[in-house]
């Protein structure tokens, strides 16, 4: 057998994997579906592209005015989340944008304003730099500098963000951060298809400019049983995953399943039950959820994909030890990325693998 037979043989076993929603070769984390139904009803297996799909689908059938754009979304998009969706509703409503972000947002602005349902499609997350003035200083504005008069809360922008195993520094950045500085957005990040699916629905809904980060590397990992119906889950609202007294563990997006399998870990290794909260929406972010939580367990454990300085955890953990002062057991920990751009070849060394949170957790246990 040659060496290329060899190649794509192994190739395709991988990919035969990913079709299969089994968990990627490439994959620093274990998926771990949602098990709880979140409306009653007829489901449907879907993964989370899919699950973005159906959302938009549903948008698109339910409000004459929705449209869809951006680069490549006419035949599905690079990672085909906009897939037969221009051949249902037509190129005048689903159709590809010039390479230009700054262009894109400007649009969908312009499109909110006049009433429709802008959904903007930014490529890569790493890509939607150039947009980022038309976003903060435009899109989170409007409301404000027009006194009420006009707003633009019907513009959803959707971006790819995050590790994917081979991204590099220009195709794996988690920007969560930059946007939360920018009062007057949404930001929110699913951790798998029925968080999608909801919280999509709920961003294209919503009266306020969203912005849907979708960790890309969760779009095959797995599939859920989704309710086939429309259905929202609420913006500014935390789950909590799995319940425990030893330690608060949050995250958001694809970290969650780093920190599920972190406390599992925990509990086998350490005897310690710690508890594990989905953040799902970074801006705003539920203050009540975690602070009832950090209260209870006394610790504090934050992990995100993007630098540890003037990360999101930071924010989450001034306001921890302002609130929660005088229940904290041990000073809030964060596993974080390291200040340096985002690794090709050493991207296992730069996340914040499973071994590096429980590493952290142990030395907040044994504070």
């Amino acid at each position: 057998m040659t060496t290329l037979t060899k190649k794509v043989l192994n190739l395709s076993r991988l990919l035969k994997n990913v079709d299969n929603h089994t968990k990627r070769l490439s994959s620093h984390f274990n998926y771990y579906p949602d098990i709880e139904k979140s409306i009653e009803g007829e489901t449907s297996k879907m993964n989370m592209m899919q699950a973005i799909n159906n959302a938009m689908d549903i948008t698109l059938k339910n409000d004459p005015s929705a449209m869809l754009f951006g680069e490549d979304v006419g035949f599905g998009g690079v990672f085909r989340c906009s897939l037969g969706l221009q051949e249902k509703y037509g190129k005048d409503r689903v159709f590809n944008t010039p390479l230009c972000e700054q262009g894109i947002a400007g649009f969908g602005i312009g499109l909110a304003t006049a009433g429709a349902t802008a959904i903007a499609e930014i490529q890569f997350a790493d890509y939607i730099f150039p947009a980022f003035d038309q976003l903060v200083n435009e899109a989170a504005k409007y409301r404000y500098r027009s006194g009420g008069q006009f707003d633009c809360g019907g513009l959803t922008v959707r971006a790819p963000c995050g590790a994917v195993g081979h991204g590099g520094l220009y195709h794996s950045q988690s920007p969560e951060a930059y946007f939360a500085h920018a009062a007057g957005l949404k930001v929110v990040v699913p951790r798998g298809p029925n968080a999608a699916k909801g919280l999509l629905l709920a961003c294209l809904q919503e009266r306020d400019p969203c912005i849907f980060l979708e960790p890309k590397i969760l779009y095959r990992s797995a599939a859920e049983d989704v309710p086939v119906d429309s259905f929202t889950l609420p913006i500014g609202k935390a789950q909590v995953l799995k319940e425990g007294d030893a330690a608060t563990l949050i995250g958001w997006g694809t970290q969650v399943h780093v920190l599920l399998e972190v406390a599992q870990m925990a509990q086998e290794q350490l005897g310690a039950n710690c508890e594990v909260i989905d953040l799902m929406s970074i801006l705003p972010w539920d203050q009540d959820t975690v602070f009832n939580s950090v209260k209870k367990t006394g610790r504090c454990l934050i992990a995100h994909e993007a630098p540890l300085t003037c990360g999101f955890g930071a924010e989450l953990a001034a306001s921890i030890q302002e609130e929660c002062f005088l229940q904290l057991e041990a000073p809030v920990r964060r596993a974080a990325g390291w200040d340096a751009p985002f690794p090709h070849v050493f991207e296992p060394l730069y996340l914040p693998s499973r071994a590096r949170c429980l590493d952290d957790l142990t030395q907040l246990l044994r504070y």
